[in-house]
């Protein structure tokens, strides 16, 4: 939304088929929510090794 700052969350949920949205998302300040991204989301791949 125009004016609102960016949020950072973690995807938490795959809720539909074959790893497509929507996703149950945990933000920041630990709020979840369903989030169907759309073409202004950036979703990066976090590396899991270490």
């Amino acid at each position: 939304m125009v004016g609102q700052h960016d949020k950072v969350g973690e995807i938490v949920e795959v809720m539909g088929q074959e790893g497509s949205p929507p996703y149950r998302v945990r933000f920041e300040d630990g709020h979840e929510g369903v989030c169907s991204p759309g073409p202004d989301t950036e979703i990066r791949h976090r590396n899991l090794t270490r």
